[in-house]
């Protein structure tokens, strides 16, 4: 097996597993913010935590391990296409998995919750800040205004939504290869 294929397999199942941990993280921020937090600062923090830190995190101990699994040393291409692929893959479960299954079938109610917690923060966050009821209600009209926008999806908007999430899968596999490339030494006679 040569060290290109053993790249694409590993991060096949690297992708796997970011795959199915950012499904399990979106999953719990979502009852957080609906059902766990009471504070604001909380509902701002958790989005942050669960679906950039964590992930950030575990996706580079992921590149260092793939590293190291190849022999410690791979180009730029070849850490961008190992890259990519659990980039893509990791996004394809979790596409399908959160997105399709838990958003749809399991809860199909979850926008509207998660909204309603994103209002009540809002209200919150203001009412502590001393703001006046009628800039409150100004913010809150905004915020349904463009929930109400957000709810009207159709084929072609979710198409081109896909389309453009794999383009910045794509631009953060280059981020993250030119981040973890490391050239084998060259020995000169």
């Amino acid at each position: 097996m040569t060290i290109d294929q053993k790249i694409k397999v590993n991060f096949l199942k690297y992708g796997i597993v970011l795959g199915v941990i950012l499904t399990a993280l979106g999953i719990f921020s979502y009852y957080f913010i609906t059902q766990m937090t009471t504070s604001p600062a909380l509902f701002v923090a958790a989005p942050i935590m669960f679906s950039l830190f964590i992930p950030i995190v575990i996706t580079v101990f992921l590149c260092f391990n793939g590293r190291k699994k190849i022999g410690g040393y791979w180009t730029f291409k070849q850490a961008t296409t190992g890259i990519f692929i659990m980039f893509l893959t990791a996004y394809i479960i979790q596409f399908i998995s959160k997105d399709m299954v838990f958003d749809k079938v399991i809860e199909p109610n979850s926008i509207v919750k998660t909204q309603l917690a994103a209002i009540n923060a809002k209200t919150t966050i203001s009412k502590q800040k001393g703001e006046d009821q009628k800039s409150i209600d100004k913010d809150l009209a905004e915020m349904k205004k463009d929930f109400a926008l957000q709810k009207n999806s159709t084929v072609g908007s979710v198409i081109q939504g896909f389309v453009i999430s794999i383009l910045f899968v794509f631009l953060f596999a280059l981020i993250f290869g030119s981040l973890f490339k490391k050239d084998p030494p060259v020995y000169t006679a």
